[in-house]
């Protein structure tokens, strides 16, 4: 089976098993007990995705374009294709029921109702919040603004470290660099692991070098680093792997080595957009060094915690002040950079 067809039939197996499992649900109403039976419901998921890539397959058979067929068909394909109406495209009901059954299935998963958000009581609690917070107690200045220089060199430092780590990783997680069949499963295996690591939120791994270098700004820079390399690495691969090939295939021509190819061809490419990145990373660990602050990574999330611990509502005004100012400061200082690299 060549590429096109195993994305095809993965990603249309995947959309009609979740179509026919929500149905399946909506048709059995599980117990709490049967929900948490992994081994059946694990069963139930390979069975409704085997149905699902057998029916996508029959359905291509008679002539009807799914929605893996429309999205991975191959240019060649497309250009034989007999042009329809977009109200007779299978894929488009497929789309659309497909986003039907999960915004149905969003709303019952995470109980959203109106009626909780338009209840009175709820209101008026959340608008007595919002009323202190609009009158920030600014005693508190002096020691948010020192807070708030410690969580901006948190920032600062992690995407220093992260920088150099990324950069040399990109290229190893690029697939159009990693093609011999070694490297590729050095590709797959990196990858795999820089997911696993942006998986596990910023605050997480707070928690985990909290104890092992100690509640601190050290603690929060570190988490913020590693969580850094992965993201910064996965958005360098990711622009990597758009450049252009003729730049690539000139400098080959003269004989030069996968190491020079890189340095000559690839990384003039790249180079702004990982400054772009790079700018926008630092304005994202800012954020994320007030949440690390909460679990001991030192920081004004630190501050804001206790306050907020203690429903001192006009302190965590004074706070949330501090915390707009400067990133609306750092938001305009990257816009000017941006600027400045077009």
């Amino acid at each position: 089976m060549n590429s096109y067809l195993a994305k095809r039939l993965i990603f249309d197996s995947i959309c009609f098993a979740f179509i026919f499992c929500i149905l399946l649900i909506a048709i059995v109403s599980p117990s709490d007990e049967q929900w948490l039976n992994l081994k059946f419901n694990t069963l139930v998921v390979g069975a409704t995705m085997l149905l699902g890539g057998v029916f996508s397959h029959l359905l291509n058979l008679k002539g009807f374009k799914t929605l893996g067929e429309f999205l991975f068909e191959p240019d060649y394909k497309k250009i034989q294709s007999e042009e329809i109406p977009f109200y007779k495209r299978f894929s488009q009901w497929q789309l659309w029921i497909l986003l039907l059954v999960l915004f149905v299935a969003g709303i019952k998963a995470t109980e959203f109702s109106l009626y909780k958000v338009l209840d009175k009581d709820g209101f008026d609690g959340a608008m007595r919040i919002f009323a202190k917070l609009l009158k920030p107690n600014f005693d508190l200045l002096p020691s948010a603004v020192l807070k708030m220089f410690e969580t901006i060199f948190m920032a600062f430092l992690a995407t220093a470290f992260a920088i150099p780590i990324a950069f040399v990783l990109s290229f190893a997680a690029a697939k159009n660099i990693m093609k011999h069949p070694l490297a590729f499963g050095i590709y797959m295996v990196l990858r795999t692991l820089l997911n696993v690591v942006r998986s596990v939120e910023a605050f997480m791994w707070a928690i985990i070098f909290s104890v092992w270098v100690g509640i601190g700004a050290s603690a929060g820079m570190l988490a913020l680093m590693i969580h850094s390399i992965a993201s910064l690495a996965k958005q360098y691969s990711e622009i990597v792997e758009t450049v252009s090939d003729g730049p690539i295939e000139g400098i080959q021509a003269t004989g030069a080595s996968q190491l020079q190819t890189i340095w000559y061809a690839i990384v003039p490419q790249v180079i702004l957009p990982y400054i772009s990145f790079t700018v926008y990373r630092w304005d994202i660990n800012v954020r994320m060094a007030t949440i690390v602050g909460f679990v001991g990574g030192g920081g004004i999330g630190k501050l804001l915690i206790a306050y907020q611990g203690q429903a001192m509502w006009e302190e965590v005004g004074c706070i949330f002040f501090v915390i707009a100012v400067v990133v609306w400061l750092l938001d305009q200082g990257s816009a000017y950079i941006r600027e400045a690299l077009k």
